[in-house]
């Protein structure tokens, strides 16, 4: 598993989960907050030993959803309760536990 803070051309991304095939890994899975996923970032996925990125929406990524390999997940309603709890000067941090 390959976890990631922002995806954007998807070359070190690649080349680790390469770098794990090559090294006896059965299956190579991928995550990230942002999917900037510029230029030849889903073509490279797409080519690549990753069985599945998942991927959340903070960045509009409409090419990315389209791909068999890239899951998108919402976070809208995570920052609408953010907004809400915000607004009604409660806490945040119930969101994440």
């Amino acid at each position: 598993m390959i976890v990631d803070d922002m995806i954007d051309t998807a070359g070190t991304l690649v080349q680790a989960a390469v770098a794990l095939n090559r090294n006896g890994a059965e299956r190579v899975l991928a995550s990230a907050t942002h999917a900037v996923l510029s230029g030849p970032a889903v073509q490279r996925i797409e080519e690549s030993p990753i069985e599945e990125v998942v991927v959340t929406n903070t960045i509009p990524t409409a090419s990315a959803c389209g791909s068999a390999k890239i899951t998108c997940l919402s976070v809208a309603k995570l920052l609408a309760e953010a907004i809400l709890s915000i607004h009604d000067e409660t806490s945040v941090s119930k969101l994440f536990i």
